[in-house]
């Protein structure tokens, strides 16, 4: 009888809200994975974290972490401008790292993990999880079948409202913390599932604006991309529309195909629409249903899990983020440069390479009230 599969020795680098989220993950995953430790720099939100989730081990650091621990996956879930530094101890330390989104402020950044990675040869994973969802997986492998046609026409659409107070945070709605506005931080689970099915992007013509909130960055951008395939699609992604919706659509030749929810989806979301003649369609979409479960942090960290067991590469990997980053780094440099940005283009010293501002932000940066 074949010896079980060890448990693996898990961690978290911070315990926001976030976090949240991957513990209650790994609480379902407890036969494959143990959350052995927690890093915060905060004591009393370290000690209700671990309190919570029954963790055995708090640490004000990543390096008294990464000192005390010996660990097979941490997951960093800190402000977007504390992960490159994390992901980079976290590879020097020999540990895989599951990195919430944005993985990076820039492509530089994305290059530099890229490099560690190459001198080390230890993973840095992006949390996208909404790629993992039963459907989408279903989506992904009808369109690579040809069972649905050529893909023609896309939507996607993250519409998301947030107060002013939510910008109150100090990190949030400021380039040198973020990287950008709703493009970044918001709409980039959208458009990365749309990357997903879509494939390789040939280039992007957008437009953006600080239209409403009290921000340093955008609170709408809009996006028309074409891909190597010949497909078009729109990506709108917003902070200031009350009634909130996630939404993509997907034309094929064969059939439309859509989903609709918030902050992740079930088979309930999605609709399937076979074009006249290629009823059957319909069929072979529902006889392909795989179990009803919730987009989440569960799934993906299950498919990493996975991954590490077989010795597949895990996803998702530095290389498939970058492609994710890049079409963000597009659609500023084209708002803000007003012209079409092609795949490949940003490049050494491009300034949208080191920052997705690009130094050419149209607007003047908001002032705090001061008391």
């Amino acid at each position: 009888m074949p010896n079980p599969a060890p448990v693996l020795r898990v961690a978290l680098i911070g315990a926001g809200g976030i976090a949240h989220a991957h513990a209650r993950a790994l609480a379902e995953l407890a036969e494959r994975a143990r959350l052995v430790a927690v890093a915060e720099t905060d004591p009393a939100r370290a000690a209700a974290f671990s309190q919570r989730f029954a963790v055995p081990r708090t640490y004000t650091d990543a390096a008294s972490l990464f000192a005390g621990e010996e660990l097979d996956l941490v997951h960093v879930c800190t402000p977007p401008q504390t992960h490159v530094p994390l992901a980079v101890m976290a590879m020097r330390a020999g540990v895989p790292a599951l990195v919430e989104k944005p993985t990076a402020l820039s492509l530089a950044e994305m290059d530099q993990l890229a490099a560690v990675h190459a001198e080390t040869g230890t993973a840095v994973l992006t949390v996208f999880q909404h790629r993992y969802g039963p459907a989408a997986v279903r989506l992904r492998r009808l369109a690579r079948s040809g069972a649905l046609g050529r893909p023609l026409a896309a939507v996607c659409e993250t519409l998301w409202y947030r107060s002013d107070d939510y910008f109150d945070t100090p990190w949030r709605g400021r380039w040198e913390f973020e990287g950008g506005g709703p493009t970044m931080g918001h709409g980039i689970h959208q458009f990365d599932l749309l990357l997903s099915v879509l494939g390789p992007w040939s280039q992007v013509s957008a437009i953006a604006g600080r239209l409403a909130r009290p921000t340093d960055t955008e609170d709408v951008s809009m996006a028309v991309a074409r891909f190597d395939n010949g497909a078009m699609a729109t990506v709108v992604n917003s902070v200031v529309s009350p009634r909130e919706t996630s939404r993509l659509r997907f034309d094929f030749e064969h059939a439309t195909v859509e989903v609709e929810h918030l902050y992740g989806y079930r088979e309930k979301h999605w609709r399937f629409t076979p074009a006249p003649g290629h009823e059957p369609l319909a069929d072979l979409w529902k006889a392909d249903g795989g179990a009803d479960v919730e987009s989440g942090h569960l799934l993906q960290i299950q498919a990493v899990l996975d991954a590490f067991g077989s010795g597949a590469e895990p996803g998702v990997s530095l290389d498939d983020a970058r492609r994710t980053m890049e079409f963000a780094a597009a659609t500023y440099a084209s708002a803000f440069r007003g012209r079409p940005v092609t795949a490949g283009e940003l490049t050494g010293d491009d300034p949208f390479t080191s920052s997705m501002h690009g130094g050419a932000v149209p607007w003047a940066p908001m002032k705090k009230a001061t008391a």
